[in-house]
């Protein structure tokens, strides 16, 4: 069962009630016996964690950087992603006969 926030425009108490989804919204406060409560609507938070999410879901970077980003401070720091091979070049034989 939901749990829902109520205040009391009357004698100004804020307080949660656990009601069912059935259940009729209370309009009584309970503190000063007023026709003056209303349920208070509040920001539901959402985190969307695991794999299949993509980078830009998310509020804020938390820590991941673009791929921009990582060529700039790479670059600013002398190391490359490049990897390099070195040819060998065959040996004549030198075997005597």
């Amino acid at each position: 069962m939901p749990i829902y926030t109520y205040h009391c425009d009357s004698c100004g108490i804020t307080f949660d009630q656990r009601q069912s989804f059935s259940d009729e919204p209370m309009k009584v406060c309970p503190e000063c016996l007023e026709e003056a409560l209303h349920k208070v609507y509040q920001p539901v938070g959402i985190v969307f964690k695991g794999k299949g999410f993509y980078a830009t879901d998310h509020r804020s970077a938390s820590g991941t950087s673009t791929v921009s980003e990582k060529k700039s401070s790479e670059s600013k720091s002398g190391t490359s992603t490049s990897t390099e091979t070195k040819s060998s070049t065959p040996k004549a034989d030198t075997k005597e006969k």
